[in-house]
């Protein structure tokens, strides 16, 4: 009798049709699918909670007067046009836009001036860069407070220092002359650390054989910085100059802790204004519509440095 194995028979299974793959796919796909609405489905509530339906509300706010307590009634565009004939609105707006125009060039020249300093190997340098970032760390609230104590007219330690050298008190933050600036200068203490933080990152991609190049055919710091390291900065500068703008339009606690709006209005900006019109005076109505001109606003800005940035790299491109 023979010794070997027989050989065994394997029975084929049913054979898989391309539409039941395709079914199968679908089935595992809608698996999926639910799963991950499942996991982001709180998120999901959340945003529609306290970001969109907000929004949405707000601007059904805005064409109605309404002071949030009893019935209010649709007015259309009325509150809109009260907006462009009130003079508190305008004052409002020119101190947003002095304060914007002046913090976000100085931040920006201020960050890239402290980033390119710190942008070296030097003993400390760690203790430096994180000394440069903490004030962007302290709350606006926290700033505020800080300075209040230290710009007070008959207590503060800044008027003690004048009175040192032999020079006048003066007002600060209750003289309407220099209210604004003395904000503008509070604000950059601790907004140029952000600046330098993103510009100290930004300057690690700088292509360093391009710079040793320059030098190599004798440019000078001055040379180099122009057209080399500046051009590499192009993208990080319009960013941050869009983050400063936003940041700059909506300012808010800073003034609402230290000057409230004054002294005589002059530190009164958009973002203040919606908070009175809608929590002082009680016409939500009316604040909510100041709010939407504010937003078109960041819109407008936002849409126009996207339009220079492509227009550059457009014009970058047909050079090349």
């Amino acid at each position: 009798m023979s010794t070997l194995p027989r050989a065994l028979t394997v029975v084929p299974g049913p054979a898989v049709t391309p539409a039941a793959g395709r079914r199968a796919a679908r089935r595992r796909g809608r698996r999926e699918s639910a799963t991950a609405w499942a996991f982001i489905s709180p998120a999901v509530v959340v945003i529609l909670g306290l970001s969109i339906v907000p929004v949405v509300w707000s601007l059904l706010l805005s064409f109605r007067a309404d002071d949030l307590v009893t019935p209010g009634r649709w007015v259309g565009l009325d509150n809109y046009r009260a907006l462009a004939q009130d003079p508190g609105f305008r004052t409002a707006v020119g101190n947003t836009l002095l304060y914007s125009a002046l913090y976000v060039p100085l931040s920006l020249a201020g960050g890239l001036a402290l980033a390119l300093a710190l942008n070296r190997r030097i003993r400390f340098i760690g203790l430096y860069r994180t000394l440069v970032f903490v004030p962007f760390v302290v709350s606006a609230t926290a700033q505020g407070v800080l300075f209040s104590f230290i710009l007070d007219p008959e207590f503060g330690v800044a008027n003690s220092l004048l009175h040192q050298v032999g020079l006048s008190p003066q007002g600060f933050l209750t003289d309407p002359d220099q209210a604004i600036y003395l904000l503008v200068l509070i604000s950059l203490w601790s907004g140029v650390g952000f600046c330098v933080v993103v510009y100290l990152a930004a300057l690690q991609d700088v292509p360093p054989e391009l710079v040793e190049a320059a030098r190599i055919d004798g440019a000078g710091r001055a040379r180099v910085l122009r057209h080399i390291v500046l051009p590499t900065l192009t993208p990080v500068t319009v960013f941050l100059l869009l983050w400063q703008l936003i940041t700059a339009l909506q300012v808010f606690d800073l003034i609402y802790v230290t000057t409230k709006g004054g002294p005589l209005g002059s530190t009164g900006v958009v973002v203040y204004f919606v908070w009175q019109q809608a929590f002082q005076m009680f016409t939500a109505g009316y604040g909510a519509a100041a709010a939407y001109v504010l937003a078109v606003a960041l819109l407008v800005a936002g849409g126009a440095l996207r339009l220079v940035r492509r227009l550059q790299e457009r014009t970058e491109g047909a050079v090349r």
